[in-house]
Protein backbone atom coordinates (compact mmCIF):
# COMPACT_ATOMS: atom_id res chain seq x y z
CA UNK A 1 0.00 0.00 0.00
CA UNK A 2 1.59 3.41 -0.62
CA UNK A 3 -0.47 7.02 -0.17
CA UNK A 4 -1.00 7.61 -3.66
CA UNK A 5 -2.90 4.50 -3.93
CA UNK A 6 -7.30 3.52 -4.00
CA UNK A 7 -6.35 1.49 -1.36
CA UNK A 8 -5.32 4.16 0.99
CA UNK A 9 -7.92 6.22 0.51
CA UNK A 10 -9.79 3.71 2.02
CA UNK A 11 -7.36 3.08 5.02
CA UNK A 12 -6.64 6.30 6.18
CA UNK A 13 -9.82 7.58 6.91
CA UNK A 14 -10.78 4.51 8.84
CA UNK A 15 -7.98 4.29 11.16
CA UNK A 16 -8.84 8.02 11.60
CA UNK A 17 -12.12 7.78 12.69
CA UNK A 18 -11.39 4.94 14.70
CA UNK A 19 -8.92 6.75 16.31
CA UNK A 20 -10.75 9.05 17.88
CA UNK A 21 -13.55 7.10 18.52
CA UNK A 22 -11.52 4.94 20.70
CA UNK A 23 -10.62 6.14 24.31
CA UNK A 24 -6.86 7.29 24.79
CA UNK A 25 -6.09 3.53 26.62
CA UNK A 26 -6.92 1.94 23.42
CA UNK A 27 -5.38 4.16 20.54
CA UNK A 28 -1.58 2.52 20.60
CA UNK A 29 -3.54 -0.39 19.67
CA UNK A 30 -5.11 0.81 16.77
CA UNK A 31 -2.31 2.19 15.59
CA UNK A 32 0.03 -0.68 16.16
CA UNK A 33 -2.54 -3.04 14.17
CA UNK A 34 -3.26 0.05 11.46
CA UNK A 35 1.22 0.45 11.20
CA UNK A 36 1.63 -3.33 11.04
CA UNK A 37 -1.45 -4.17 8.59
CA UNK A 38 -0.12 -0.53 6.37
CA UNK A 39 4.03 -2.76 6.40
CA UNK A 40 2.46 -6.34 5.70
CA UNK A 41 0.28 -5.45 2.91
CA UNK A 42 3.59 -4.98 0.52
CA UNK A 43 5.20 -8.50 1.89
CA UNK A 44 3.63 -9.86 4.83
CA UNK A 45 6.76 -12.25 4.96
CA UNK A 46 8.92 -9.44 5.70
CA UNK A 47 7.33 -8.03 8.98
CA UNK A 48 9.88 -10.30 10.94
CA UNK A 49 13.04 -7.85 10.41
CA UNK A 50 10.90 -5.37 11.84
CA UNK A 51 9.73 -7.23 15.14
CA UNK A 52 13.27 -8.54 15.24
CA UNK A 53 14.86 -5.08 15.38
CA UNK A 54 12.15 -3.57 17.64
CA UNK A 55 12.30 -6.44 20.02
CA UNK A 56 16.24 -6.45 20.09
CA UNK A 57 16.36 -2.67 20.36
CA UNK A 58 13.84 -2.50 22.90
CA UNK A 59 15.50 -5.11 25.10
CA UNK A 60 18.72 -3.85 24.87
CA UNK A 61 17.67 -0.34 26.09
CA UNK A 62 16.33 -1.75 29.35
CA UNK A 63 19.41 -3.56 29.95
CA UNK A 64 21.57 -0.67 29.40
CA UNK A 65 19.63 1.03 31.49
CA UNK A 66 19.38 -1.45 34.17
CA UNK A 67 23.43 -2.05 34.65
CA UNK A 68 26.20 0.69 35.59
CA UNK A 69 29.04 -1.33 34.31
CA UNK A 70 30.79 0.15 31.34
CA UNK A 71 32.24 -2.41 29.98
CA UNK A 72 28.82 -4.21 29.78
CA UNK A 73 27.29 -1.53 28.83
CA UNK A 74 29.09 -0.69 25.84
CA UNK A 75 29.51 -4.66 25.10
CA UNK A 76 25.49 -4.19 24.68
CA UNK A 77 25.58 -1.24 22.71
CA UNK A 78 28.21 -3.24 20.00
CA UNK A 79 25.73 -6.05 19.91
CA UNK A 80 22.83 -3.91 19.33
CA UNK A 81 24.15 -2.16 16.41
CA UNK A 82 25.55 -5.54 15.12
CA UNK A 83 22.01 -7.14 15.59
CA UNK A 84 20.50 -4.13 13.99
CA UNK A 85 22.93 -3.19 10.98
CA UNK A 86 23.37 -6.60 10.12
CA UNK A 87 20.04 -7.67 9.53
CA UNK A 88 20.21 -3.89 7.21
CA UNK A 89 23.65 -5.17 5.78
CA UNK A 90 22.50 -8.59 4.94
CA UNK A 91 19.29 -7.76 2.96
CA UNK A 92 20.50 -4.50 1.36
CA UNK A 93 24.30 -4.75 1.10
CA UNK A 94 25.47 -8.52 0.87
CA UNK A 95 24.91 -8.60 -2.98
CA UNK A 96 26.56 -5.11 -3.75
CA UNK A 97 29.79 -6.29 -1.49
CA UNK A 98 30.01 -9.96 -2.97
CA UNK A 99 29.74 -8.28 -6.67
CA UNK A 100 32.79 -5.76 -6.02
CA UNK A 101 34.99 -8.36 -3.61
CA UNK A 102 34.12 -10.76 -7.05
CA UNK A 103 35.06 -8.09 -9.33
CA UNK A 104 37.89 -7.27 -7.94
CA UNK A 105 39.50 -10.74 -7.49
CA UNK A 106 38.64 -10.99 -11.75
CA UNK A 107 40.72 -8.07 -12.22
CA UNK A 108 43.80 -10.04 -11.05
CA UNK A 109 42.57 -13.00 -13.64
CA UNK A 110 40.86 -15.32 -10.69
CA UNK A 111 38.41 -17.65 -11.82
CA UNK A 112 35.61 -17.07 -9.51
CA UNK A 113 31.69 -17.42 -9.77
CA UNK A 114 29.19 -14.77 -8.37
CA UNK A 115 28.02 -15.37 -4.95
CA UNK A 116 24.38 -13.31 -5.41
CA UNK A 117 21.48 -13.94 -3.72
CA UNK A 118 17.56 -13.73 -4.56
CA UNK A 119 17.14 -11.07 -2.00
CA UNK A 120 13.77 -8.49 -2.10
CA UNK A 121 14.97 -5.07 -0.55
CA UNK A 122 12.17 -4.79 2.39
CA UNK A 123 10.85 -1.43 1.83
CA UNK A 124 11.49 0.91 4.88
CA UNK A 125 14.14 -0.57 6.18
CA UNK A 126 16.89 2.16 6.22
CA UNK A 127 14.92 4.55 8.08
CA UNK A 128 13.11 2.39 10.74
CA UNK A 129 16.74 0.68 10.90
CA UNK A 130 18.32 4.40 12.21
CA UNK A 131 15.67 5.41 14.49
CA UNK A 132 15.45 2.48 16.51
CA UNK A 133 19.84 3.19 16.79
CA UNK A 134 19.49 6.81 17.59
CA UNK A 135 17.15 5.58 20.50
CA UNK A 136 19.42 2.95 21.79
CA UNK A 137 22.80 5.20 21.14
CA UNK A 138 20.55 7.92 23.23
CA UNK A 139 19.56 5.54 25.91
CA UNK A 140 23.42 4.36 26.25
CA UNK A 141 24.32 8.09 26.57
CA UNK A 142 21.99 8.91 28.73
CA UNK A 143 19.69 11.66 26.81
CA UNK A 144 16.59 9.85 27.21
CA UNK A 145 15.36 7.18 29.47
CA UNK A 146 14.10 4.04 28.43
CA UNK A 147 10.73 3.18 26.96
CA UNK A 148 9.32 0.08 29.19
CA UNK A 149 6.31 0.14 27.67
CA UNK A 150 6.43 -2.19 24.71
CA UNK A 151 3.39 -1.31 22.85
CA UNK A 152 4.59 2.63 22.74
CA UNK A 153 8.12 1.63 21.80
CA UNK A 154 6.58 -0.80 18.57
CA UNK A 155 4.54 2.07 17.47
CA UNK A 156 7.39 4.44 17.38
CA UNK A 157 9.12 2.43 15.06
CA UNK A 158 6.59 1.50 13.22
CA UNK A 159 4.35 4.35 13.04
CA UNK A 160 2.69 4.07 9.18
CA UNK A 161 2.74 8.01 8.10
CA UNK A 162 6.71 7.85 8.56
CA UNK A 163 7.43 4.37 8.11
CA UNK A 164 8.46 3.70 5.05
CA UNK A 165 10.50 6.86 4.52
CA UNK A 166 10.32 8.97 6.95
CA UNK A 167 10.85 11.68 8.15
CA UNK A 168 13.51 10.01 10.78
CA UNK A 169 12.07 10.31 14.30
CA UNK A 170 13.60 10.85 17.30
CA UNK A 171 12.37 9.11 20.46
CA UNK A 172 12.15 12.57 22.86
CA UNK A 173 10.52 13.83 19.50
CA UNK A 174 7.51 10.90 19.26
CA UNK A 175 6.97 8.86 21.90
CA UNK A 176 5.43 11.21 24.13
CA UNK A 177 3.25 12.46 21.19
CA UNK A 178 1.95 8.80 21.06
CA UNK A 179 0.86 8.91 24.66
CA UNK A 180 -0.91 11.85 25.39
CA UNK A 181 -4.38 11.97 24.38
CA UNK A 182 -5.21 13.96 21.07
CA UNK A 183 -8.93 15.23 20.62
CA UNK A 184 -10.34 16.14 17.02
CA UNK A 185 -8.90 19.59 16.10
CA UNK A 186 -10.64 21.60 13.06
CA UNK A 187 -7.06 23.56 12.81
CA UNK A 188 -5.14 20.22 12.98
CA UNK A 189 -7.73 18.73 10.14
CA UNK A 190 -7.38 22.26 8.19
CA UNK A 191 -4.10 22.11 8.16
CA UNK A 192 -3.32 18.31 7.88
CA UNK A 193 -5.43 18.20 4.70
CA UNK A 194 -3.55 21.35 3.44
CA UNK A 195 0.04 19.70 4.13
CA UNK A 196 -1.46 16.30 2.15
CA UNK A 197 -2.96 17.88 -0.72
CA UNK A 198 0.32 19.90 -1.55
CA UNK A 199 2.41 16.50 -0.89
CA UNK A 200 -0.06 14.80 -3.50
CA UNK A 201 0.33 17.77 -5.97
CA UNK A 202 4.13 17.52 -5.51
CA UNK A 203 4.05 13.73 -5.67
CA UNK A 204 1.52 12.84 -8.88
CA UNK A 205 0.99 15.88 -10.80
CA UNK A 206 5.38 17.15 -10.67
CA UNK A 207 6.96 14.08 -9.92
CA UNK A 208 5.51 11.20 -11.72
CA UNK A 209 5.18 13.50 -14.69
CA UNK A 210 8.93 14.50 -15.13
CA UNK A 211 9.73 10.96 -14.13
CA UNK A 212 8.52 10.13 -17.57
CA UNK A 213 11.07 12.30 -19.74
CA UNK A 214 13.95 11.71 -17.44
CA UNK A 215 13.72 7.99 -17.92
CA UNK A 216 13.88 8.31 -21.60
CA UNK A 217 17.73 10.09 -21.08
CA UNK A 218 19.06 7.63 -18.19
CA UNK A 219 17.41 4.28 -19.89
CA UNK A 220 19.32 5.07 -23.17
CA UNK A 221 22.64 6.86 -21.96
CA UNK A 222 24.06 6.19 -25.36
CA UNK A 223 21.83 8.11 -27.75
CA UNK A 224 21.78 10.95 -25.30
CA UNK A 225 23.38 14.65 -26.00
CA UNK A 226 24.33 16.94 -23.62
CA UNK A 227 21.47 19.28 -23.87
CA UNK A 228 19.47 16.14 -23.23
CA UNK A 229 21.58 15.35 -20.48
CA UNK A 230 21.20 18.58 -18.71
CA UNK A 231 17.65 19.32 -19.00
CA UNK A 232 16.60 15.50 -18.11
CA UNK A 233 19.20 15.93 -15.03
CA UNK A 234 17.38 19.34 -13.96
CA UNK A 235 14.02 17.79 -14.36
CA UNK A 236 15.27 14.77 -12.09
CA UNK A 237 16.46 17.06 -9.72
CA UNK A 238 12.40 18.70 -9.42
CA UNK A 239 11.44 15.07 -9.74
CA UNK A 240 13.63 13.95 -6.72
CA UNK A 241 12.32 16.83 -4.73
CA UNK A 242 8.90 16.68 -5.33
CA UNK A 243 8.33 12.90 -5.13
CA UNK A 244 10.87 12.94 -1.72
CA UNK A 245 8.94 15.73 -0.38
CA UNK A 246 5.79 14.68 -1.53
CA UNK A 247 5.94 12.14 0.83
CA UNK A 248 7.30 13.62 3.83
CA UNK A 249 4.27 16.17 3.35
CA UNK A 250 1.59 13.42 3.23
CA UNK A 251 2.70 11.76 6.02
CA UNK A 252 3.43 15.00 8.04
CA UNK A 253 0.17 16.13 7.12
CA UNK A 254 -1.54 12.49 8.05
CA UNK A 255 0.11 12.75 11.34
CA UNK A 256 -0.99 16.34 11.85
CA UNK A 257 -4.93 15.35 11.34
CA UNK A 258 -4.23 12.87 13.97
CA UNK A 259 -3.14 15.56 16.44
CA UNK A 260 0.75 14.34 16.02
CA UNK A 261 3.43 16.88 14.66
CA UNK A 262 6.45 15.11 12.74
CA UNK A 263 9.52 16.98 12.27
CA UNK A 264 9.83 18.84 8.99
CA UNK A 265 11.95 17.14 6.51
CA UNK A 266 12.57 19.68 3.56
CA UNK A 267 12.41 24.00 4.01
CA UNK A 268 13.09 25.36 0.26
CA UNK A 269 16.47 23.67 -0.71
CA UNK A 270 16.87 25.19 -4.02
CA UNK A 271 17.24 28.12 -2.42
CA UNK A 272 20.53 27.42 -0.49
CA UNK A 273 23.45 29.48 -0.99
CA UNK A 274 25.93 26.96 0.23
CA UNK A 275 26.59 23.33 0.13
CA UNK A 276 26.23 23.46 4.15
CA UNK A 277 23.03 25.49 3.58
CA UNK A 278 21.69 22.89 1.53
CA UNK A 279 22.28 20.24 3.68
CA UNK A 280 20.45 21.75 6.75
CA UNK A 281 17.61 22.17 4.01
CA UNK A 282 17.26 18.86 2.54
CA UNK A 283 16.40 15.52 4.33
CA UNK A 284 16.87 17.26 7.20
CA UNK A 285 16.02 14.17 9.29
CA UNK A 286 18.41 12.42 8.08
CA UNK A 287 21.44 15.11 8.03
CA UNK A 288 20.49 15.87 11.36
CA UNK A 289 20.98 11.50 12.12
CA UNK A 290 24.39 11.52 10.65
CA UNK A 291 25.64 14.89 12.49
CA UNK A 292 24.77 13.65 15.57
CA UNK A 293 25.65 10.02 15.38
CA UNK A 294 28.71 9.98 12.24
CA UNK A 295 30.18 13.43 12.20
CA UNK A 296 30.37 14.45 15.61
CA UNK A 297 31.81 11.38 16.93
CA UNK A 298 34.34 11.51 14.04
CA UNK A 299 35.36 14.91 14.14
CA UNK A 300 35.82 14.57 17.84
CA UNK A 301 37.99 11.26 17.88
CA UNK A 302 41.00 11.27 19.96
CA UNK A 303 43.40 9.74 18.08
CA UNK A 304 42.29 11.88 14.85
CA UNK A 305 42.80 14.79 16.51
CA UNK A 306 46.03 13.88 17.97
CA UNK A 307 47.10 12.91 14.61
CA UNK A 308 46.10 16.32 13.06
CA UNK A 309 47.84 18.54 15.79
CA UNK A 310 50.80 16.90 15.45
CA UNK A 311 50.94 17.14 11.70
CA UNK A 312 49.97 20.88 12.27
CA UNK A 313 53.44 21.26 14.16
CA UNK A 314 55.40 19.55 11.73
CA UNK A 315 54.21 21.57 8.74
CA UNK A 316 54.08 24.59 10.46
CA UNK A 317 50.51 24.96 9.67
CA UNK A 318 48.03 25.07 12.93
CA UNK A 319 44.95 25.13 11.58
CA UNK A 320 45.19 21.49 10.48
CA UNK A 321 44.69 20.62 13.71
CA UNK A 322 41.01 22.00 13.79
CA UNK A 323 40.33 21.25 10.12
CA UNK A 324 41.62 17.97 8.94
CA UNK A 325 39.87 15.78 12.15
CA UNK A 326 36.65 17.75 10.67
CA UNK A 327 37.53 18.14 6.68
CA UNK A 328 37.89 13.86 7.56
CA UNK A 329 34.41 13.72 9.44
CA UNK A 330 32.51 15.52 6.91
CA UNK A 331 33.84 13.67 3.70
CA UNK A 332 33.55 9.96 5.70
CA UNK A 333 29.96 11.21 6.80
CA UNK A 334 28.64 12.14 3.12
CA UNK A 335 30.39 8.55 1.78
CA UNK A 336 28.19 6.36 4.56
CA UNK A 337 25.13 8.74 3.20
CA UNK A 338 25.77 7.92 -0.69
CA UNK A 339 25.92 4.49 0.45
CA UNK A 340 23.08 4.43 2.94
CA UNK A 341 20.84 5.72 -0.17
CA UNK A 342 21.65 2.68 -2.25
CA UNK A 343 23.74 -0.28 -2.72
CA UNK A 344 25.58 0.72 -5.76
CA UNK A 345 28.87 2.40 -6.46
CA UNK A 346 26.89 5.51 -8.14
CA UNK A 347 25.49 6.42 -4.98
CA UNK A 348 28.66 6.07 -3.14
CA UNK A 349 30.35 8.25 -5.79
CA UNK A 350 27.64 10.77 -5.11
CA UNK A 351 28.51 10.73 -1.71
CA UNK A 352 32.33 11.46 -2.55
CA UNK A 353 31.25 13.98 -4.61
CA UNK A 354 29.19 16.07 -1.53
CA UNK A 355 31.69 15.39 0.77
CA UNK A 356 34.19 17.01 -1.67
CA UNK A 357 31.89 20.25 -1.71
CA UNK A 358 31.48 20.77 2.02
CA UNK A 359 35.55 19.89 1.95
CA UNK A 360 36.18 22.33 -0.23
CA UNK A 361 33.85 24.80 1.41
CA UNK A 362 35.09 24.75 4.24
CA UNK A 363 38.59 25.34 3.38
CA UNK A 364 38.32 28.31 1.43
CA UNK A 365 35.46 29.92 3.46
CA UNK A 366 37.51 32.14 4.56
CA UNK A 367 39.30 33.28 1.22
CA UNK A 368 36.08 33.65 -0.28
CA UNK A 369 35.25 35.96 2.50
CA UNK A 370 37.97 37.69 1.92
CA UNK A 371 37.63 38.37 -1.63
CA UNK A 372 34.51 39.66 -1.32
CA UNK A 373 35.41 42.43 1.23
CA UNK A 374 37.64 43.13 -1.04
CA UNK A 375 35.63 43.81 -3.96
CA UNK A 376 32.74 45.46 -1.27
CA UNK A 377 30.30 43.00 -1.44
CA UNK A 378 28.00 43.08 1.22
CA UNK A 379 26.75 39.60 2.37
CA UNK A 380 22.95 40.75 2.51
CA UNK A 381 23.40 41.78 -1.73
CA UNK A 382 20.84 39.93 -3.43
CA UNK A 383 23.06 39.89 -6.74
CA UNK A 384 25.41 37.88 -4.51
CA UNK A 385 22.29 36.03 -2.60
CA UNK A 386 21.40 34.84 -6.62
CA UNK A 387 24.85 34.04 -7.38
CA UNK A 388 25.07 31.80 -5.19
CA UNK A 389 22.14 29.72 -5.25
CA UNK A 390 22.89 29.71 -8.54
CA UNK A 391 26.19 28.28 -8.31
CA UNK A 392 25.08 26.08 -5.65
CA UNK A 393 22.14 24.56 -7.52
CA UNK A 394 23.98 23.61 -10.61
CA UNK A 395 26.46 21.55 -8.34
CA UNK A 396 23.76 19.78 -6.82
CA UNK A 397 22.73 18.98 -10.52
CA UNK A 398 26.07 17.93 -11.84
CA UNK A 399 26.02 15.27 -8.60
CA UNK A 400 23.06 14.24 -9.42
CA UNK A 401 23.91 12.80 -12.72
CA UNK A 402 25.73 9.84 -10.43
CA UNK A 403 22.74 9.47 -8.42
CA UNK A 404 20.39 8.83 -11.15
CA UNK A 405 22.54 6.65 -13.03
CA UNK A 406 21.67 3.23 -13.64
CA UNK A 407 24.97 1.71 -13.32
CA UNK A 408 28.66 2.58 -13.65
CA UNK A 409 29.11 1.62 -17.11
CA UNK A 410 26.37 4.08 -18.18
CA UNK A 411 27.61 7.02 -16.22
CA UNK A 412 30.22 6.80 -18.13
CA UNK A 413 28.58 6.83 -21.29
CA UNK A 414 26.38 9.86 -20.04
CA UNK A 415 29.57 11.92 -18.59
CA UNK A 416 31.65 11.09 -22.02
CA UNK A 417 28.41 12.45 -23.69
CA UNK A 418 28.10 15.54 -21.35
CA UNK A 419 31.75 16.97 -22.72
CA UNK A 420 31.34 15.42 -26.18
CA UNK A 421 27.85 15.76 -27.54
CA UNK A 422 26.50 19.10 -28.30
CA UNK A 423 24.02 18.52 -30.59
CA UNK A 424 21.07 20.53 -30.04
CA UNK A 425 18.87 19.19 -33.04
CA UNK A 426 16.63 16.69 -31.88
CA UNK A 427 17.06 17.47 -27.85
CA UNK A 428 13.08 17.83 -26.84
CA UNK A 429 12.34 14.51 -29.35
CA UNK A 430 14.89 12.25 -27.20
CA UNK A 431 13.30 13.58 -24.23
CA UNK A 432 9.51 12.97 -25.47
CA UNK A 433 8.73 16.46 -25.23
CA UNK A 434 6.44 18.51 -27.20
CA UNK A 435 5.36 22.24 -26.62
CA UNK A 436 2.36 21.26 -24.37
CA UNK A 437 4.63 19.45 -21.94
CA UNK A 438 6.95 21.84 -21.78
CA UNK A 439 4.29 24.40 -20.76
CA UNK A 440 3.27 22.11 -18.74
CA UNK A 441 6.12 21.68 -17.10
CA UNK A 442 7.00 25.17 -16.39
CA UNK A 443 3.85 25.82 -14.86
CA UNK A 444 4.09 22.87 -12.47
CA UNK A 445 7.64 24.12 -11.35
CA UNK A 446 5.66 27.76 -10.79
CA UNK A 447 2.92 25.97 -8.92
CA UNK A 448 5.53 23.86 -6.78
CA UNK A 449 7.19 27.56 -5.83
CA UNK A 450 3.55 28.84 -4.46
CA UNK A 451 2.84 25.42 -2.58
CA UNK A 452 6.24 25.27 -0.93
CA UNK A 453 6.55 28.98 0.47
CA UNK A 454 2.69 28.69 0.94
CA UNK A 455 3.86 25.73 3.11
CA UNK A 456 7.18 26.82 5.00
CA UNK A 457 6.22 30.34 4.95
CA UNK A 458 2.48 30.66 5.14
CA UNK A 459 2.73 33.38 2.38
CA UNK A 460 0.13 33.81 0.68
CA UNK A 461 -2.25 32.41 2.49
CA UNK A 462 -1.96 35.02 5.73
CA UNK A 463 -1.16 37.37 3.53
CA UNK A 464 -4.47 37.16 2.02
CA UNK A 465 -6.70 36.38 4.75
CA UNK A 466 -4.88 39.48 6.51
CA UNK A 467 -6.42 41.67 3.35
CA UNK A 468 -9.19 39.85 3.55
CA UNK A 469 -8.81 37.71 0.80
CA UNK A 470 -10.90 34.94 2.04
CA UNK A 471 -12.58 34.32 -1.35
CA UNK A 472 -9.64 34.28 -3.27
CA UNK A 473 -7.65 32.32 -0.52
CA UNK A 474 -10.83 29.66 -1.07
CA UNK A 475 -10.73 29.19 -4.80
CA UNK A 476 -6.76 28.87 -4.61
CA UNK A 477 -7.63 25.33 -2.69
CA UNK A 478 -10.52 24.73 -5.02
CA UNK A 479 -8.01 24.89 -7.99
CA UNK A 480 -5.57 23.05 -5.99
CA UNK A 481 -8.45 20.04 -5.18
CA UNK A 482 -9.78 19.93 -8.09
CA UNK A 483 -6.36 19.73 -9.65
CA UNK A 484 -5.07 16.52 -7.68
CA UNK A 485 -8.61 14.93 -8.10
CA UNK A 486 -8.12 15.13 -11.90
CA UNK A 487 -4.97 14.34 -12.38
CA UNK A 488 -4.72 10.88 -9.86
CA UNK A 489 -8.23 9.53 -11.24
CA UNK A 490 -6.27 9.74 -14.44
CA UNK A 491 -2.93 8.32 -13.06
CA UNK A 492 -5.59 5.03 -11.01
CA UNK A 493 -7.54 5.08 -14.37
CA UNK A 494 -3.95 4.38 -16.64
CA UNK A 495 -1.15 2.57 -15.55
CA UNK A 496 -1.78 2.56 -11.62
CA UNK A 497 0.31 4.53 -9.11
CA UNK A 498 3.81 4.64 -9.07
CA UNK A 499 6.19 3.88 -6.17
CA UNK A 500 7.88 6.54 -4.34
CA UNK A 501 11.58 7.01 -5.20
CA UNK A 502 12.79 7.00 -1.52
CA UNK A 503 10.83 3.49 -0.95
CA UNK A 504 14.11 1.71 -2.63
CA UNK A 505 16.13 3.16 -0.32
Amino acid sequence: MTFNSLAFLIFFPTVTLLYFLLPNRFRWMLLLVASYYFYMSWNPSLVFLILFTTVVSYGAALLLEKTESKKLRKACLIITLCACLGVLFFFKYFNFLSSTVTGLLRLFRLPVKDHLLDLILPVGISFYTFQTLSYVIDVYRGTIPAERHFGYYALFVSFFPQLVAGPIERPQNLLPQLKAEHRFDQDNFRIGIKIMLAGFFKKVVIADQFAAYVVQIYSHPETATAPAIIIATVMFTFQVYCDFSGYTDIAVGCARIMGIRLMQNFNLPYMSRSIHEFWQRWHISLTSWFQDYVFYPLAMNKKLSRFARKLGKKTGNRQIGTMLPQCVALFITFLLSGLWHGAAWTFVLWGAIHGAYQVIERLTDKRRKALRQKLHIPEESKLLACWQVFIVFWLGVFALIFFRANSVSDLGILLKNLFTNWRFLGTFDLLGLDEVGVLTCLVSLLAMSLIDRMLVQGWPTRRLAENGGTLLRTELAAYLVMTIAVAWLMLLAGDGAAAFIYFQF
